[in-house]
């Protein structure tokens, strides 16, 4: 199947790029909602999993047992921008359970926010692990494994203990067996697997409602989509797309981008689960999608409508700073 055009690139009055690609919105009892495209071809979430990725972190009772709460929690769930709040926050967690950064096994990166590599570059210093975008999440894995009494040297490893807790958390939300056909191996180097889309949707319906789960599951999934929602910066950063819709309607959207133009959602209030990709995996074509998505299922709050219809038509600007193009969502959203 060929995927339909879902976001075109102006200049001026022209189309200058088209990006293909589809989309899932299922809900709890696996009832697609609308599709769009080729949903049941497996592609890599990357990132947008991360929420339940995090599941262990909770359910082993080691959330509780460090006195996380909804800033540490949003955090484990994030693809953040390597700002000093992030940096610190990451630090502190890792304190809790007798760590440092030396036991980060994600690999250092420059923050991906431009400010904060210019003034950690101005102080003279260079990025380590905390500064990786997914330090959070490894931080989580990592007082995992300290509360669950696990030797984490290796944590990353897909034989590890820590890592069969999150497989096995990931197969069962989105109902997909992870196999060593569908696997490889992600930028933080944990092991990452092919699902479909609209298997990924189902699984983040189940995560809003708790639908299928277990108590313990329900409210650790309830519990992690909250913090997130609570603090949408911690789980991305300053100008992050992922704060701007969540931040659009507070406790509403729940949303968490993947790399190469993948994003997965949820809309508790309305029990839809959310998972599309960007065939060419353009981030910026990934915005503009999901924010015509949620525009479309949010149409009965006029206000949110019009703040998610401007986000789906970002300027393209000049590199002197003038509007000469947009990107726009096409005819296939309805």
């Amino acid at each position: 199947m060929t995927n339909p055009v879902l976001v075109e690139v102006l200049r001026g009055t022209t189309v200058e790029s088209a990006h293909r690609g589809a989309i899932a919105v299922f809900d709890a009892d696996a009832k697609p909602v609308w599709e769009l495209g080729d949903t049941a071809r497996p592609v890599f979430p990357r990132s947008a999993v991360k929420a339940i990725q995090a599941l262990p972190l909770v359910e082993s009772g080691a959330a509780e047992a460090f006195g996380f709460g909804d800033r540490e929690l949003a955090l484990a769930c994030a693809s953040h921008s390597g700002e000093p709040a992030h940096v610190e926050l990451a630090r502190a967690m890792l304190s809790k359970a007798g760590l440092d950064k030396t036991a980060l096994e994600c690999g250092a990166h420059w923050p991906s926010s431009h400010e904060a590599t210019v003034a950690l570059a101005r102080a003279g210093g260079s990025p380590n692990a905390l500064h990786n975008n997914c330090s959070g999440k490894h931080s989580g894995f990592l007082c995992t494994c300290v509360h669950a009494g696990f030797a984490h040297s290796g944590y990353v490893k897909a034989g590890h203990a820590l890592q069969g807790m999150v497989r096995e958390a990931v197969q069962a939300v989105t109902g997909v067996a992870h196999d060593v056909d569908h696997c490889g191996t992600d930028g933080c180097s944990i092991p990452t697997y092919a699902v479909p889309l609209r298997s990924l949707a189902c699984g983040f319906a189940r995560m809003a409602t708790g639908v299928g789960f277990e108590p313990v599951r329900a409210r650790a999934a309830k519990r992690l989509l909250t913090a997130c929602m609570a603090e949408p910066f911690l789980v991305s950063g300053t100008d992050g797309a992922d704060v701007a819709l969540m931040q659009a309607a507070p406790s509403r959207i729940f949303v968490k981008i993947g790399a190469e133009g993948v994003y997965c959602a949820a809309l508790p209030q309305l029990g839809f689960g959310i998972a599309l990709k960007c065939d060419d995996g353009a981030g910026r074509a990934g915005e503009v999608m999901i924010a015509a998505v949620l525009a479309k299922f949010l149409l009965y709050d006029v206000a949110l409508t019009a703040e998610l219809t401007e986000l789906t038509r970002p300027a393209i600007l000049s590199r002197m700073g003038a509007k000469v193009g947009a990107l726009r969502p096409t005819a296939a959203f309805g």
